[in-house]
Formats: structure tokens, sequence, C-alpha cells
């Protein structure tokens, strides 16, 4: 038999791949994100199932997230391992001069358009090697990235009740080994929109914490109640933390520029502008060091660590407000009720303390009861993929950085 398999090795024609093999022991994942679940919300009494599930998995202190710390470009990072500077998704607002669209959340063609999209995420490298995908509400999974869609998906409903949306996870998971999906996705947002509306430590951000940390318990006592335990593992992640606002600070832009010049694709705390051609040198020259908590950069100067400065769609000027300040307008912020509370935003530097995410891990594939430090979201791709047996796609992540989390 030994020699039959080598010979198989020495005749197999170059450039020929075999078929993928189904992930070992039939093992699945299940990826979930709970929008705006920063780092340091696992240790509040509210996340109890939380922190029983990384109690037998795995916990990192602290998951640093891409550049920029927002929900589109960190969602799709996860699933295709690559930078927002490499897959093409910069912010939750773009513009590319050849599609002559701007890209919104709101914008349901965009969203749906397969040019957006680069890479490949780990729905199409499941679909494409024999493996079959479902996805519920998870940023890219709406359109045919290189022509393939998972074999379930769901058009994004935030009207859709949480528990409805771990019962279909549930019914996806326990389907037969030979037909169900061996990749899940599962997303929250109630969170997120807790943090943005009255922050990080309010009553309400710790009530929406409470409620995803009993979405958890759920979704773990309904694999455990399948008797799916042995083969699903569960990955809870996040795609940013959060910082309080204030009215305080705040970067008045129409106090700095000619705004009938330039074409503000997105505002803060990344400000992604764009100004007429004859107007870019005196753009960047009123900008440069007109505020002091505010840093400009020409695309191509943009720190390298962010890996935000080849892509065409990067604007002209890319600015970036410190932690806790806002990038807006005289109009935009008299807006805003006296009564309103200041809230509080994502979108900075991912190594800063307050942009980190969450990551928690446990199934059949992870060590028990370990925590380390830091992970990084870019290798979770290549973890995901090695876990199900799948040959990953070119990305900038690494299984090494993260090999660590697993048996």
């Amino acid at each position: 038999m030994r020699l039959v398999r080598l010979l198989l090795l020495v005749l197999l024609p170059l450039g020929c791949t075999a078929a993928a093999a189904p992930p070992p022991e039939s093992q699945q994942v299940v990826l979930v994100s709970i929008d705006g679940f920063r780092w340091d919300y696992l240790d509040r009494p509210e996340a109890v199932r939380l922190r029983q599930l990384a109690s037998r998995g795995v916990r990192a202190e602290r998951m640093i997230q891409v550049f920029p710390t927002k929900t589109f470009p960190a969602h799709y990072s996860m699933v295709t391992g690559l930078h927002p500077g490499e897959h093409g998704i910069l912010a939750n607002n773009i513009w590319d001069d050849t599609i002559g669209e701007r890209f919104t959340l709101s914008n349901r063609a965009m969203v749906t358009d397969s040019r957006w999209w680069g890479g490949e995420p780990i729905w199409v490298t499941a679909e494409t090697q024999g493996q079959r995908a479902a996805t519920l509400f998870w940023p890219g999974s709406e359109a045919a990235i290189k022509e393939v869609r998972p074999t379930w998906w769901r058009r994004y409903d935030v009207r859709m009740p949480n528990p409805r949306r771990v019962r279909q996870v549930l019914d996806w998971l326990a389907m037969p080994t030979d037909s169900g999906p061996t990749f899940v996705t599962l997303y929250f947002s109630h969170l997120d929109d807790a943090g943005h509306d009255f922050g990080p430590t309010a009553p309400e951000t710790a009530a929406a914490i409470a409620q995803a940390d009993g979405l958890i318990g759920m979704l773990v006592d309904g694999i455990a109640e399948r008797g799916l335990a042995g083969r699903v593992n569960v990955v809870v992640v996040s795609d940013h933390g959060m910082a309080d606002l204030s009215r305080d600070r705040v970067i008045l832009l129409d106090r700095l520029l000619d705004m009938r010049r330039v074409r503000v694709v997105d505002w803060s705390p990344v400000l992604a502008l764009t100004p007429e051609p004859d107007y870019l040198e005196e753009a960047y020259r009123r900008l440069a060091g007109a505020h002091p908590n505010l840093t400009v950069y020409r695309k191509g100067e943009i720190p390298a660590r962010f890996h935000y400065n080849d892509h065409p769609r990067v604007t002209s000027i890319v600015a970036i407000a410190d932690e806790g300040w806002t990038i807006t307008t005289r109009s935009q912020l008299n807006l805003r009720r006296a009564d309103q509370p200041d809230g509080a935003t994502h979108g900075w530097d991912p190594e800063l303390v307050s942009m980190g995410a969450l990551f928690v891990a446990a199934g059949p594939a992870f060590r028990e009861g370990m925590t380390i430090p830091r992970v990084r979201a870019i290798d979770l791709y290549a973890l995901m993929t090695h876990i199900l047996g799948l040959r990953p796609a070119p990305n900038s992540g690494a299984l090494d950085s993260i090999r660590t989390v697993l048996k």
C-alpha cells in the first residue's frame, strides 16, 4: 500500500490537485461575531457563559484587528486572511473610480456586487473544495465572489430575532455530515448599537453584553443537546473594541478646507478625502499641522504596519484623528441634542487597547483552559482552513502565529 501511494504521488501530473479531503473526523467550525464586543467585556459580570466556554477552550486576552477597525473591513479580513488594503474593503464607505459608485453598508446593489470583494473568503474555499458552507449574515456573503456563494445564505435582516438566528445555525449544524455545512457563520449587532449610543461603561451596554452572553449559552447548549459537541468548534470573535467620544473633542473639517473642492468618502475617525486635482497640495498643506489631534498622510505615506497604501481605492489624502476625537462639520455637530449621550465609536489604530477585540474558541480542535496574550485577526482564515482540512487561498495570515491554540 505504501508503494502504491508513492507511485500515485509520482504519477500525478504537475499542476493537478486532488480533491480536498473531508475535514478531520467531520469537524465543523461555527464562526460567531458579536459586533463591538471589546476584549475586556469578557471579564465583566455579564459574560458568564462566554467565560465558561473559554474555560474549556482557549481565549486571547486581546485579539488585534486590522486597520481600520471598522465592521466591514474587519469581518472580511477575518474570513480572507487579507488586510483591507489588500482585499479592497477599506472602510464601511468606499469609492471606486472604475466602478464609478460609492460603496455603503445600506446600498444593497453595492453590497451584492462581487466587484467590490477581493480575495477569497473561506466559504468560497470550502465550496470549491467539495465542502459546504452556510452564512447567517457576514459581510461579503451576499455577493457571488469568484461566482460562488455559500450553499445556504441569507440576505441581511436586522429585524431577524437573535434567538431565531441561533436556532437556524443549530439546524444547519445538525444536518448529516455528508450533506450539511462544515463552515457556518452567525452574527449579532445589538452590542455595537449599545456601545455607539451609550458608551462602553453604560448600563445599557452591560445589558447588551448579558444578552449576547445568553445567546452564546443558547448556541453551546443547543450543540450539546443535539450530540454535536464532539465535532463542532465554536469560534467567538468581534470586529473591534470601542472608545468614548466627547463633544469637546471634535475636529471641524469645514474650518480647515473649502468643502466645495473635496469629496469626503469616509468621515471619522479615519478621513478618506479626495480633493480636486488642482486643490490636492493646498488641501494637504491646510490639513497637515492644522490640528494637534489630527495626523495627515498622502497616499503612499501611511505607516506600513497598516498595510493601507497600495490599493487603488485608497484616497489621495488619509487623515486619522486621535483616539476619542471625531472629524465632523459645524452643521453635523449642531444636529446633536444637548441631552444626547456622547456615545463611543471605533476605527482607530488596532494596537490601541480600546480597539482590542474578542477571541474565544472551544471544540475538538482546541486546547482546553488556555489563555494567550494576543492573537491576530488576520490569522483566523489560516486557522479555520487548517481545522477543516482545506487548502488555503493566498493570504497574509500565518498558521504558525496561532497554531498554539490547537491540540
